[in-house]
């Protein structure tokens, strides 16, 4: 990561430009902290950013923001060379740009409380050690060159809008003191609580505690959001914002959400050809003529299809380019992208395997069979994970939700003009998907019981959506089977990670069901998955503990684990109209919960009286008891 500087402030994954400190962020480095900038100031030169080839990505993003949209691109990586990296190099200033931000001070020696404009402060970076890049303060009365640190307040609003902290009309508590502009921030305890954390004035002595700019009571006392977007170096002129700016932590969990779009890699054909050419299609798509296709042989960038002459390759590529008029008479399903990763999983055709899409079958457990349809274990997966905005405060529905209900007002874009591109990234793994038995299903659905829990759940989420101001609140419920497969995958993700050799937040899940009211075809599978960059993905764990007899036990336990938990009797007495957020019944982090890393919902929608009989319930159990 670099900053605007181009001075290398230090390293991140590639996987966390998307789930940790993507574009919006603000990345807490030890001495300093540094804002992601949007894409209009990100490189996309193809020598640092590699195309991903995932068309039902695309189609899936081109829904939302436009067709314009034509390109996936991993994050910007410098490359290396055999003598190993020159901290003096171009190529060592090749990253993801940054700014610092917040870009009030405060010097560690005499509190000093400023912004780096005031030219107090100056920049010191090691080539060697980026990790070490800070500022001094270079006018310090009380020792020579001391640190000076970001003072980790904020201030933003749930229309994502992020501005720095008020700290002069704070301190004087409102407007009219412009001209006071020589603070101090001090820490009188050690406890880190706000009460003991304070700014004063030292041009006319007035001092605050930073209590009094949090917390619900004070919110109405801190002046209105700007409707700053620092990453896109502007303000959002669309309308002025009507929110009070909220005081928040640079650390804080809610400051950034992001919006991911992702799809399971299917192979679109049974040819081996049609295949490959998808697979090389970044350097196969400008090809005019087959006199190009010796060339990339002899470059060794298509060494893998050897076993196909110039001309076939040709005429694949001519075939993709110019498909067929009827070619979108089977798109009908696009809307949905779970709709094609349920067909490949629900047929496993071997026809159209390939080193990222490899699935055998394996027996369905025996004390099972009168709810299981199938079990395939998912040996080679592809994922690929794109980011098309963020949100704070509230984190964004899931991107078929945002899709179908229009309700993307709140999800701030990361560039200022019509996106072209968005970036992305490809995991490799390995999963287990689990095929429940329609009409199961369907007569569970249809009992009494489960119906008046479906009520209680859709008057839920009703509720929460009018109070999170949802232009329409009852669009987007995905219904009663939902709350039983995403309970069913909740309870079995924690009993895998308890023996399949990866942590419980690296382990995901994907649901595939149908919502209240669709005519497609029934939907009733969990994918259990795990996924890691680097071609060779993940290393089996989950794959064993889905053979037939470990399954067996693994459902046994977590089934029995969901009997009795740790908080009950309060655990299985709670409803999902219970909380102002919560949409959830009998589940709590004792028994379902699961790490935000892991769930798609939020840990919303789950009832473990939906799988088995707990204390009150013993009448809406999917499972037998015997």
């Amino acid at each position: 990561m670099a900053n605007n500087s181009s001075i290398k402030a230090g390293e991140i994954r590639p996987t966390q430009i998307l789930y940790t400190y993507g574009i919006g962020s603000v990345v807490d480095f030890p001495h300093i902290s540094a804002l992601v900038m949007g894409l209009d100031d990100w490189p996309n030169d193809p020598k640092h950013c590699q195309s991903i080839q995932e068309d039902r990505l695309l189609q899936q993003i081109r829904a939302v923001f436009g067709p314009q949209v034509d390109k996936l691109l991993t994050p910007p990586v410098s490359e290396k060379n055999d003598f190993g990296p020159d901290p003096f190099g171009k190529e060592e200033h090749v990253g993801i740009p940054a700014m610092p931000f917040p870009t009030w001070m405060h010097c560690t020696a005499c509190n000093t409380l400023a912004p780096l404009s005031s030219g107090q402060f100056e920049l010191k970076s090691n080539p060697f050690r980026p990790e070490e890049t800070h500022y001094i303060h270079k006018s310090c009365t009380k020792g020579k060159n001391p640190k000076a640190l970001p003072v980790p307040f904020l201030v933003c609003c749930e229309n994502g809008h992020l501005d720095e902290f008020p700290w002069v009309e704070f301190v004087h508590g409102g407007p009219g003191h412009e001209d006071h502009t020589t603070l101090q921030y001090f820490d009188s305890g050690v406890s880190g609580e706000m009460r003991d954390m304070y700014v004063k004035c030292m041009d006319c002595g007035a001092s605050r505690p930073l209590s009094m700019a949090f917390g619900n009571e004070n919110r109405n006392r801190m002046p209105m959001c700007t409707g700053r977007r620092p990453h896109l170096h502007d303000y959002d002129n669309a309308e002025p914002c009507q929110k009070h700016a909220r005081a928040i932590q640079v650390g804080s969990s809610n400051l950034w959400f992001p919006q991911i779009f992702s799809v399971i890699s299917i192979p679109e054909s049974t040819s081996d050809l049609a295949n490959l050419v998808t697979k090389h299609w970044d350097d196969l798509q400008t090809v005019t003529n087959a006199v190009i296709i010796g060339y990339l042989r002899g470059m060794g960038k298509i060494s893998d299809m050897g076993a196909f002459t110039d001309d076939e390759i040709m005429a694949e590529i001519n075939r993709r380019k110019n498909p067929p008029s009827d070619a979108d008479s089977n798109s009908s399903h696009e809307d949905n992208p779970l709709i094609a990763e349920w067909h490949a999983f629900k047929k496993p055709c071997l026809k159209t395997q390939t080193e990222d899409f490899r699935l055998s079958p394996e027996p369905v457990p025996a004390h099972f069979s009168k709810q299981i349809e199938q079990v395939i274990l998912v040996e080679r997966m592809r994922e690929v994970r794109a980011l098309t905005g963020f949100s704070r405060i509230y984190a964004p529905g899931e991107e078929i939700d945002a899709v179908e209900t229009g309700e993307t007002a709140k999800i701030v874009p990361i560039t200022q003009g019509t996106p072209t591109w968005f970036p992305a990234v490809e995991v490799h793994g390995e999963g287990l998907f689990i095929q429940f038995r329609e009409d199961a299903v369907d007569a569970w659905c249809n009992k009494a019981e489960v119906k008046d829990l479906d009520a209680v759940f859709y008057s839920a989420y009703i509720d929460l959506r009018r109070k999170q101001g949802a232009i329409n609140p009852t669009s987007g419920y995905p219904g009663i089977r939902y709350v039983l497969l995403h309970s069913f995958s909740h309870a079995l993700m924690r009993r895998l990670a308890m023996e399949c050799g990866y942590s419980q937040t690296s382990i995901r899940e994907r649901i595939y069901y149908n919502k209240p009211g669709t005519n497609e075809e029934p939907m009733a599978g969990v994918l259990i998955y795990t996924a890691a960059p680097g071609s060779e993905g993940t290393l089996g764990g989950l794959i064993e503990m889905g053979k037939t007899t470990n399954m067996e036990r693994h459902i046994l336990n977590a089934l029995d684990d969901c009997r009795l938990c740790a908080s009950d009797p309060t655990c299985s007495e709670n409803l999902p109209s219970y909380g102002v957020n919560t949409i959830h019944g009998a589940a709590c982090h004792s028994c379902l919960f699961a790490p935000e890393t892991s769930c798609e919902r939020g840990n919303r929608f789950l009832d473990r009286s939906v799988l088995v009989q707990t204390l009150g319930q013993n009448n809406r159990n999917f499972f037998d008891e015997d």
